[in-house]
């Protein structure tokens, strides 16, 4: 996998150059205007194209990654309101998906609508960040998420491998302590980019990284060759998020994993045995309590077999 093969990446330097990377990131961006009225169209293309290029042309790492091997993402843009002549209001609606291993299928890691999107752009100005100072919203935001996709596929992949990056995503929110737009402080509520990062980097949330790994690695990408194996392992990591839920219930970044996975726990603990289904369900239950009717349909799937 991705994130074990130092050593033939290294060969592959030494033999091919660069020319077989790229940046790490294979982002769609969308910018949706329609709310929008009595406004030139253009400026929202160019805007589109131009955030298109920062995300996806600017290396983030240290890493060389394959082509095929770019992390998959998108980034829709609707804007609400605009505020001035380069200012403006938007939701930033945002999805990471990560391929599981000699399979189709592509599993969620985040869905997210940040509602507090306040930034100013400038046509023909060019996109400037710097991890080291906060130079405007639109880029430390983009760069914010950028971060944690990041982190959070590195985490998928080994234990704690994501950790750089969600350092590098607290201090793009210390260094917009500055600025006068929601969604960088703690008083700005408890859902905002200061609580994920926080929550991504505080030890008191450390099952949440151990759930990503082994949730992932021993879970998702063994299930196409041991199902019962990846299925018992996927078992295993809910009892983490069950232990975060224990202590902290209103732990934002739990909720937003348990938004990214319902559907696909359900789906999993469709097979198994019923003691699978049945501690799969209750701890689901408890850790998603308004949404507990919906894993009720793990027992009701039937069991593959006797357990």
């Amino acid at each position: 996998m991705k994130r074990t093969r130092i050593i033939l990446l290294t060969l592959s330097l030494l033999l091919f150059g660069n020319l077989l990377f790229s940046q790490e990131l294979k982002c769609d961006i969308r910018v949706n205007a329609n709310q929008v009225s009595g406004t030139d169209r253009t400026v929202f293309q160019n805007m589109q194209t131009a955030l298109y290029e920062f995300i996806n042309n600017t290396k983030w790492t240290n890493v060389n990654f394959k082509t095929t091997e770019r992390i998959e993402c998108s980034l829709a843009i609707t804007i609400k309101e605009r505020r001035g002549t380069e200012s403006y209001t938007a939701d930033l609606n945002m999805a990471l998906r990560r391929p599981c291993y000699k399979a189709s299928y592509t599993t969620p890691i985040l869905n997210y609508i940040d509602q507090n999107f306040y930034f100013d752009y400038m046509e023909g100005i060019p996109l400037d960040f710097s991890v080291n100072t906060h130079m405007s919203d639109l880029t430390s935001t983009l760069a914010f998420y950028v971060y944690m996709f990041l982190g959070l596929d590195f985490d998928t992949f080994s234990q704690n491998g994501g950790a750089p990056f969600f350092a590098a995503a607290q201090k793009v929110v210390d260094n917009a302590q500055s600025s006068s737009q929601p969604g960088w402080k703690a008083f700005d509520g408890n859902k905002n980019r200061y609580w994920m990062a926080e929550n991504l980097t505080n030890n008191a949330y450390a099952s949440l990284h151990s759930f990503l790994y082994e949730y992932h690695r021993l879970g998702l990408d063994v299930m196409s060759e041991h199902p019962d194996e990846g299925r018992a392992a996927i078992l295993k990591s809910l009892e983490y998020l069950q232990a975060v839920h224990s202590s902290y219930p209103t732990c934002f970044f739990l909720q937003l994993i348990i938004e990214a996975k319902r559907d696909e726990i359900i789906n999993v603990f469709s097979e198994g045995t019923q003691q699978e289904k049945t501690k799969a369900s209750n701890i689901m239950k408890e850790i998603d309590p308004s949404k507990s009717s919906q894993y009720d349909a793990i027992l009701q799937g039937g069991s593959s077999r006797r357990g």
